[in-house]
């Protein structure tokens, strides 16, 4: 019972391991994109699979007029 807690975290890394190698290899993205040290110190994220009209932007929040009186 011993051997089996301590080798099932690392058999379930390496199985999570290997799903994550193959998620990745199969994305179908020809530019995985590649990080960039700008001028003003910052690092931004330069090509890539992800185009900006594929992110959901939920509406900004009204504040609630009863909550901002304190």
């Amino acid at each position: 019972m011993t051997r089996l807690r301590t080798t099932a975290p690392l058999l379930l890394a390496a199985g999570l391991t290997a799903l994550a190698v193959a998620t990745v290899r199969d994305a179908g993205c020809d530019d995985p994109g590649h990080y960039e040290h700008r001028t003003d110190g910052t690092w931004s994220l330069v090509g890539g699979c992800v185009d900006p009209d594929d992110l959901v932007l939920p509406p900004p929040a009204v504040p609630d007029q009863d909550q901002s009186r304190s």
